[in-house]
């Protein structure tokens, strides 16, 4: 019998960073800070938690390449485990199924309910990550360059439908509101997203999941350099997404996730892996972690919860209380925006922390 794969803490921590920055950014903390620092230096570094509105990337485009390239990761390990455990193939299909199926029922949920009534979404992270999971996973036993082949085919589909479909009034590749992705969100919505995302951003993206999934068998390997592989691929997405967009070929666009966006925040979510694997893994630096595992290993707990309970009812009921009291004692209304958010987002924490402690993880 196989023995156990040790646990991947550069994983834990990455997945809870991402986790903690956007519990912060639900609070609106984001936005106070933004209008705190208008006119000075800092304003420039704020911008970059706020997603880029159209042709271009901030760091903040990066939060959800990260979170679908951290869930390959994840299942490279999960089903790892599976496998010890005599898992056969289609027993992990049924779980996998399972488990996109709730994936999917939670990320239309989020955005469900509205104050005018029911509504009818696709664009969640977690809607989308139903999809790339399922396709991770059917590819997974693969060998590494046929799935290689396969996030070329994905792109090259993707660059295919923008360019080639002709939809009258949706033929123009990369223009908002006229691209094909808006008209099949009409054909399955009804509705065109006023921000410009389009729910067959589940295809490129779909790359992310399956890049994971590889580095997630990399780490499970025998190979002992396993940060020069990252590095390598890193550096060859960088240079091709950023090269596409240079060209004049395909401009690196988030909102629809453009074959040019998905390898430029591919290569970084793969340095950024490499460093943080080199880093806490390799060189041992493990102090300090608790405040992103705490939270990470909750991950779905709390996404659910800071955007269905927080976003509905949790955070202005905490402002309510906490901007109150903050006036009694003169406190301006700026840091009291501020402190009010940090405030919702300690009682987040400490939740996860109570979680933490008892050992009560919800996964799917």
């Amino acid at each position: 019998m196989q023995q156990p794969s040790p646990r991947l803490l550069s994983l834990d921590f990455m997945r809870g960073l991402i986790m903690v920055l956007l519990a912060l950014e639900s609070t609106g903390l984001y936005e106070h800070l933004s209008h705190a620092s208008a006119g000075t230096w800092f304003e420039g570094i704020m911008q970059q938690f706020f997603h880029h509105p159209w042709h271009g990337l901030h760091f903040w485009d990066l939060i959800q390449p990260g979170f679908m390239f951290m869930a390959g990761v994840a299942m490279a390990y999960s089903l790892q485990k599976q496998k010890q455990r005599d898992y056969t193939w289609n027993r992990s299909l049924k779980k996998t199924l399972r488990r996109s199926g709730w994936l999917f029922f939670w990320g239309v949920l989020d955005y469900a309910v509205r104050k005018t009534g029911l509504s009818f979404e696709l664009w969640d992270v977690l809607t989308q990550l139903s999809f790339t999971t399922l396709v991770a996973f059917l590819i997974f036993e693969w060998r590494v360059t046929t799935q290689l082949v396969v996030c070329a085919l994905l792109l090259l589909l993707t660059e295919a439908l923008y360019r080639f479909t002709n939809i009258p009034g949706f033929d123009q590749p990369f223009t908002d509101q006229h691209n094909f992705g808006n008209y099949v969100d009409l054909l399955l919505m009804n509705k065109i997203n006023r921000g410009g995302w389009v729910a067959i951003n589940c295809i490129p993206t779909a790359v992310h999941t399956i890049a994971g999934a590889l580095a997630g068998k990399l780490f499970l390997s025998n190979k002992g350099n396993k940060v020069k592989p990252l590095l390598i691929w890193g550096a060859i997405c960088l240079v091709a997404g950023y090269g596409l967009d240079a060209a004049g070929i395909t401009p690196i666009i988030k909102r629809i996730a453009t074959s040019s966006f998905t390898l430029a925040s591919l290569g970084w979510c793969l340095l950024g892996l490499a460093f943080c694997y080199w880093w806490i893994d390799v060189l041992n630096h493990k102090k300090r972690l608790q405040f992103f595992l705490v939270i990470g290993m909750n991950s779905l707990f709390i996404y659910l919860f800071f955007e269905i309970v927080g976003h509905r009812w949790f955070n202005e009921y905490i402002t309510a209380i906490s901007g109150g009291l903050m006036q009694i004692i003169k406190v301006p209304e700026l840091p009291r925006a501020i402190l009010s958010s940090l405030c919702i987002f300690g009682l987040e924490w400490g939740m996860c922390y109570f979680l933490y402690k008892k050992k009560i993880f919800f996964r799917l």
